[in-house]
């Protein structure tokens, strides 16, 4: 089963992606911020949680989704893992056009199904 984060400091955002994965029998892994995500990704106590594709808002409290973004960059072991931009600042794109694991960008209000595909074709582009 095909596990993805999905990192947002917006519960409401974050069950209803979940509830959208979870319909396509994907296992959804949150965080609700960046810190928080980035800790988990790099406990080094018990099993290590590895997503195959991550969903990422950018403004958020603790580590936005930028900082987030250029940490996972910065290691061997995570930084091949596609990530999904979501965000309700579409000007944020040019701070990630030089990033290699950026997938697609989704600007809230977003279309589910939309969303949904986006993800298929992230854990696709894995294989």
């Amino acid at each position: 089963m095909s596990k993805v984060m999905v990192i947002d400091d917006e519960k409401d955002v974050v069950f209803l992606i979940k509830v959208l994965m979870e319909r396509e029998k994907l296992e959804v892994i949150e965080a609700f911020n960046g810190l928080e995500a980035y800790n988990m990704l790099t406990a080094t106590e018990g099993e290590k949680i590895r997503p195959d594709a991550i969903i990422l808002d950018i403004m958020m409290p603790e580590m936005d989704g930028y900082t987030f973004q250029s940490k996972l960059q910065e290691m061997e072991s995570l930084r091949d893992i596609p990530i999904v931009i979501l965000t309700a600042k579409g000007q944020m794109k040019d701070l990630f056009e030089l990033s290699s694991n950026i997938f697609a960008f989704v600007e809230k209000p977003f279309e589910p199904k939309n969303l949904v595909k986006i993800i298929k074709d992230a854990l696709a582009s894995k294989k």
